[in-house]
């Protein structure tokens, strides 16, 4: 069965409107602040899974009820003054963890933006796969606040939100096939953030190297033109970022994540030399195999193939839909 997906959003006008703030979720909200609320709800939902980004123009009061089953995990992305939650304070990026049937106290005192995942526990392992103290579902049963590393939170804030608007912008983006890739680029900012706050694991053993990326390379050509993201992989092995990093340096001198990303512009290309002009455009295969900063990803197709997209598909122009400027990504795309 295939999975349903969504991608809305909307104004905001009046509190009312953040009844449904994590989509799947009521909240019980009351305004503080005086004057008429202003704001914005997007949601993302793939099967059970949401992702939900709100912003307002003033302060809150937000309480959740016991009869939610689901997990929730939340990042404040902007804040104008205090916000607390139960007796957190949080700070730009901080990470909330809302168990399931657990009741919740918030406190927003001026305007404020947020971001927030909900998916079912058993979810975990998988989502989180690879990193041993992420993927116990153990971990998540109690609620948890996670301090943000300045330069990762900041990072997985922009991208969180670029998610989003790319997304909302080209929703033909998100298809069946490239719906667990979009997921996982979701839970990979909220998982960094995380993980910065908790000490180093140096436990993981090195299998060998080359047997590990025969497994994953047989892995690979089983999906096809797929795009896979790097957690998915370590979920599949049961192997840490840092053990599957390892292994890939070992043996290409590349990252998993550049690995990865080299093999879907080699999907771009192949379908794009395959096209005829006016059959597909160069954005739809780009959002399809999960570049969602597509000035970004011109740069990147330039650099291997040495012409643009738009060149291999046959066409004279190909209009970048961002500025394109690269952002200094390493902290999340390689750790």
């Amino acid at each position: 069965m295939v999975q349903s997906l969504l991608v809305d959003s909307r104004k905001l006008d009046g509190f009312e409107g953040l009844h449904q703030a994590v989509h799947g979720s009521h909240v019980d909200v009351m305004q503080l602040g005086r004057g008429r609320l202003r704001g914005t709800l997007s949601h993302i939902g793939i099967g059970d899974f949401s992702f939900s980004i709100g912003t307002f123009n003033i302060g809150m009061r937000t309480q959740r009820i016991s009869s939610d089953d689901k997990l929730i995990i939340g990042m404040l992305l902007a804040a104008e003054r205090r916000v607390a939650h139960w007796s957190f304070d949080m700070q730009l990026n901080d990470v909330l963890v809302i168990p399931p049937l657990l009741e919740h106290d918030g406190v927003f005192h001026g305007a404020s933006a947020y971001a927030a995942m909900r998916f079912d526990l058993d979810q975990v392992s998988s989502l989180f796969g690879g990193e041993a103290r992420l993927s116990d579902p153990d971990t998540w049963r109690r609620r948890g606040h996670f301090r943000a590393d300045l330069a990762t939170g900041a990072m997985a804030s922009r991208r969180l939100v670029r998610i989003m608007s790319h997304l909302g912008a080209h929703r033909d983006g998100l298809t069946p096939a490239t719906a667990d890739f979009w997921k996982r680029s979701i839970v990979e900012c909220m998982a960094a953030n995380v993980v910065s706050s908790l000490p180093p694991d140096d436990t993981g053993r090195l299998p060998s190297a080359r047997r590990l990326i025969r497994r994953v390379e047989e892995y690979l050509d089983q999906a096809g033109t797929r795009p896979v993201h790097v957690s998915e992989i370590c979920a599949a092995f049961t192997v840490s970022r840092r053990t599957l990093h390892r292994a890939f340096q070992e043996v290409f001198g590349l990252g998993p994540v550049t690995f990865l990303r080299h093999k879907r512009l080699c999907t771009i290309h192949s379908i794009l030399r395959e096209s005829r002009p006016g059959s597909t455009t160069v954005a739809a295969v780009a959002m399809q195999q999960g570049f969602y900063e597509l000035g970004r990803f011109s740069q990147y197709y330039s650099m291997m193939f040495g012409e643009r997209p738009s060149q291999t598909l046959g066409v004279t122009s190909f209009p970048l839909l961002d500025d394109g400027r690269a952002q200094a990504d390493s902290v999340l795309s390689e750790r």
